[in-house]
């Protein structure tokens, strides 16, 4: 375990263990703008995880036979004959033998993707926001299970472990840990040292750490809010929320959990966790899921649950996509990132590149290849279970 502990805050937080929270039902208003945001990229994360599939093979193509068991693997929405034929600017297929191999543009756009992961500047950017996110945990550790869950929205590279912890054996050590939902050792990522320096969160930075340690009296540090237009909190609650912004800041880094876990200060320090954690990924946003497998292990059990209900000034919880995905309100304008980061800007060049090409009726071609590869399984004796085609 490193060897900063963490256990005490740095500021009198204990005077205020009250909870004042009104009893009022505050309603989910859409947000067309933070809807789009997520709708956009639809089918993107598993197109990607399919592409990575394709370029994992000696070959660089993939039979359709061992394609159309990956489905469930990469939570595809229809079998991968389908999907892939959906998008005929990222796919290309040949018939004899099925195989499927990915078009000259989406290689391009992988190639320009793999120069900024492997370049020093977001190499060393994904370390800092990788410990970030375990300093964020109150032994420095995370299952990789976990970490995996935020993969795709940290911008971690495919093999992370190998191409890119290892090179920072300074900073990181793959341990096992006590899983706290099974209660089994797993395999987990722990911080080899505390870093100080990066102890500091987002909103700390913008204001300068030394205006609430004493540096200016009188300063608070408050969470940016925006409500959807045309949405109003009720008066009884817009009171509450300015008296519990008016609350002094905990962040995120410190170990806060003295605090009474249902008063109004605790939940001011629950808030800014999941603010943080949210700011450290690219694209400022990740499934519901996601936040409350992390909540679980770090102890917050329904805190977070209750951050979520309770501000949607601050945090907006978009039902597209199959899913459900918290979005960081403050990180956009409209439907447009404030801080665009360079994955982000690599996302939507293979957002454009899927929708280049119009959808077409493709059901005379999925027939024909959907054809050719049934005739591949009936000629396996091996009884393997493939898809539905």
């Amino acid at each position: 375990m490193p060897p900063h502990t963490n256990t005490t805050t740095k500021l009198p937080h204990c005077y205020h263990q009250l909870r004042t929270f009104i009893n009022a039902r505050i309603k989910w208003v859409r947000d067309p703008y933070l809807d789009f945001a997520v709708q956009r990229e639809k089918d993107l994360k598993e197109a990607i995880s399919l592409k990575n599939q394709v370029l994992s093979t000696p070959s660089k193509t993939l039979p359709l036979f061992t394609a159309s068991l990956l489905k469930p693997y990469l939570n595809l929405p229809t079998t991968t004959t389908n999907f892939s034929l959906k998008y005929p600017s990222l796919f290309l297929h040949s018939q004899s033998p099925p195989h499927l191999k990915l078009t000259p543009q989406f290689l391009s756009i992988h190639k320009d993707e793999s120069s900024i992961h492997n370049s020093p500047t977001h190499r060393n950017d994904t370390v800092r926001r990788l410990t970030k996110l375990l300093m964020l945990t109150k032994a420095f550790k995370l299952p990789l299970y976990v970490i995996e869950r935020f993969k795709w929205d940290l911008g971690l590279p495919q093999n992370y472990i190998l191409t890119l912890l290892c090179d920072y054996p300074e900073y990181f050590n793959v341990c096992e840990v006590r899983d706290e939902r099974s209660g089994e050792e797993v395999l987990g990522l722990e911080l080899v040292k505390w870093r100080e320096e990066l102890a500091v969160s987002e909103l700390e930075r913008r204001v300068g750490k030394d205006c609430y340690l004493g540096g200016k009296t009188g300063v608070r540090i408050m969470f940016p809010m925006c409500l959807t237009k045309g949405f109003e909190l009720e008066k009884k609650v817009r009171d509450w929320v300015e008296e519990w912004q008016a609350l002094p800041y905990v962040s995120p880094y410190e170990n806060a959990f003295h605090l009474s876990p249902n008063s109004d200060q605790a939940e001011k320090w629950a808030v800014a966790v999941l603010h943080e954690l949210l700011w450290l990924l690219v694209s400022k946003k990740t499934e519901r899921d996601n936040v409350f497998c992390l909540g679980e292990y770090l102890g917050f059990e329904g805190r977070f649950k209750k951050a979520l209900v309770h501000h949607p000034g601050i945090f907006y919880l978009s039902n597209k996509i199959r899913t459900q995905t918290v979005v960081l309100r403050e990180a956009y304008r409209k439907d447009f990132l404030v801080e665009k980061h360079p994955l982000m800007g690599m996302r939507y060049r293979y957002i454009h590149l899927m929708n280049k090409v119009p959808k077409k009726k493709w059901r005379k071609q999925a027939v024909g290849l959907a054809s050719g590869v049934k005739r591949e399984v009936a000629s396996r004796s091996s009884g393997e279970r493939v898809e539905e085609m």
